[in-house]
């Protein structure tokens, strides 16, 4: 048996073996369809290599247009585009970047998922 938290959207976003008061106090049988997604969704990706990063732009055929982008910002940035080892999604740099491509959240978890296959 577990006891689960939500996130805002419904989904079990918490699993505990024990009652976590104020935060997970719904209980639920281990078979519980939402119980058993939570255990079994693959883990989200917070980062990926710089190799991992650029070859999924070039898989999605976007490194043409990154670079100009990058091309267009500060030195920081250029300078974190060119010799950073690790593109972490939710830094600054990559926030404004998939904001200026147009991407949704979900193209981004996509993107990072895909990327982390690499």
């Amino acid at each position: 048996m577990a006891f689960v938290s939500r996130s805002d959207d419904g989904a079990v976003d918490s699993v505990f073996e024990q009652l976590q008061e104020g935060r997970a106090e719904e209980f639920l049988s281990d078979d519980d369809p939402a119980v058993v997604g939570f255990r079994n969704a693959p883990p989200k990706v917070s980062s990926v290599s710089a190799r991992q990063f650029r070859l999924q732009l070039r898989r999605a055929k976007l490194i043409d247009q990154v670079k100009a982008w990058v091309a267009q910002q500060d030195g920081e940035t250029q300078d974190a585009f060119e010799y950073s080892g690790t593109f972490v999604k939710d830094s600054p740099m990559m926030i404004a970047g998939f904001a200026a491509m147009g991407f949704t959240p979900q193209q981004i978890e996509g993107f990072f998922a895909a990327a982390a296959k690499l």
